[in-house]
């Protein structure tokens, strides 16, 4: 049986636990009644019985004409005369019985009995022993029918609690019900739909918002995921058409094996060319699902950042420029995956700087500690609105797509990808023909460790 199946709703479970709190309450509250109630029955039966224990000593002690036991049988009988629920027994000193009222007297489970020792006419004996006898049997049976009273007003007060209050959760729910009814509007192909907030409980304002909010990450999500798609499908359809055609054209007619050769390594360029796209979108991947940097500790980025120009020396030259490394910092960084970031910047700098300027690798050490790097050229200013967008998947900010042969448009986001492995971030500027892309990686002590 499945959780959805087990699990009860949250109308019901809410009435439920409101019928029982209700049922307990009123449950409580009718128990004390009663016990007050029992209570003070009993201490009233025992004052009864201490009252007649007084007007009895009281009555014969100086009761007049009660000189023999016949004078005091009288006075007893016309003194307990209207008193049902009363009885007297005397027993003399001797264990004679003297006297006992004639009704029946209660079971001992159904009375309470007073003992005492009383004085008595001289003639009459002296002394006797006294015990009264309260029948409790109307004060039990008034207990009995205010316990079921009690408890039918408290079970009818719970279900009519009960009731109400289901009500009044069905009704307090309405809203809820609403939001679902518009959640199940929000489809693939219509995720510009938001949540309407409007009429919905307070409590329920921080739900709409954050779903609201990852509609909005979603929709982001999914239009980059169509154009990251689109764009794959470009970048792997020229190459994978050249070779198509270039291998047609080889099996058309008898080809030499110098001919051979110059198709087949044609063929492979392109071929190198789909496995960087391949290897750099397996390295995106791994990066999205949250694969760390192997940090280890570097005593100086620039050395780091010398490499990566040195190996860069070629390309700079064709185009006719210079590069030039300022300042240094030492950190906790992954040196392989840093090398291949710096190289990506170097390359992107390179591209785009105007012939016979200077490209600038700059390291700095921020005030929070942390460690810029950046690469900055002079060339063409980046539009404001390309510069967010920059560290996409097959983004370029030049629609000519100029370079396309050697770049497919993922460097930077690869420089974006390293920047979070590291925990950091990548930011881009450009302002007044001057660029800056670069990343930012916590920099923890300025000094190297201890051993």
């Amino acid at each position: 049986m499945s959780e959805a199946a087990t699990s009860a709703s949250l109308r019901g479970r809410l009435s439920r636990w409101l019928a029982l709190q209700t049922m307990l309450g009123l449950g409580l509250v009718c128990a004390a009644v009663y016990v007050v109630i029992a209570i003070t029955l009993s201490q009233r039966q025992d004052e009864t019985l201490a009252q007649k224990q007084v007007a009895v000593e009281h009555l014969l002690t100086e009761g007049r004409g009660a000189h023999d036991l016949v004078g005091v049988r009288h006075l007893l009988k016309d003194f307990l005369a209207g008193h049902d629920e009363l009885s007297l027994r005397l027993v003399s000193g001797d264990g004679l019985l003297i006297f006992e009222t004639t009704s029946r007297q209660p079971p001992l489970a159904d009375s309470k009995r007073r003992a005492f020792d009383i004085r008595l006419p001289l003639d009459a004996g002296g002394s006797a022993k006294a015990a009264l006898i309260l029948d409790k049997r109307a004060d039990d049976a008034l207990l009995a029918r205010l316990a079921w009273t009690l408890a039918l007003a408290a079970l009818a007060g719970a279900f009519a609690v009960s009731v109400g209050g289901f009500m009044l959760v069905r009704l307090g729910l309405a809203p809820l019900h609403k939001l679902v009814e518009q959640t199940r509007l929000v489809t693939a192909t219509d995720l510009a739909r938001r949540l309407d907030g409007a009429g919905q409980a307070d409590e329920l304002q921080p739900l709409i918002g954050q779903f609201n909010a990852l509609l909005d990450r979603i929709g982001v999500a999914y239009k980059q995921m169509e154009a990251f798609n689109a764009d794959v499908a470009h970048e792997l359809n020229t190459p994978l058409a050249t070779l198509i055609s270039s291998c047609e054209l080889a099996l058309r007619k008898p080809r030499s094996a110098g001919e051979l050769r110059e198709a087949m390594g044609s063929n492979l360029e392109d071929l190198h060319r789909l496995a960087n796209i391949v290897g750099d979108m397996l390295f995106l991947s791994n990066a999205d699902r949250g694969v760390p940097a192997r940090r280890a500790w570097a005593p100086s980025l620039g050395a780091l950042a010398v490499e990566v120009i040195e190996f860069h020396e070629a390309a700079l030259l064709d185009a006719g420029l210079t590069a030039e490394v300022l300042g240094d910092a030492a950190a906790e960084v992954d040196a392989r995956l840093l090398r291949r970031a710096l190289s990506n910047l170097l390359g992107n700098g390179t591209r785009y700087a105007s012939p016979g300027s200077a490209v600038l690798v700059r390291i700095e050490r921020q005030n929070s500690g942390d460690v810029s790097l950046a690469v900055h050229n002079l060339g063409p200013t980046i539009a404001a609105e390309h510069l967010p967008r920059l560290f996409d998947r097959f983004y370029r900010a030049d629609p000519s797509r100029t370079h396309a042969d050697r770049n497919h448009g993922l460097g930077l986001a690869i420089v974006a990808a390293i920047a979070r492995m590291h925990g950091g971030s990548a930011f881009a500027e450009s302002a007044a023909g001057l660029t800056r892309i670069g990343l930012i990686l916590p920099g923890g002590d300025s000094a190297a460790p201890s051993a």
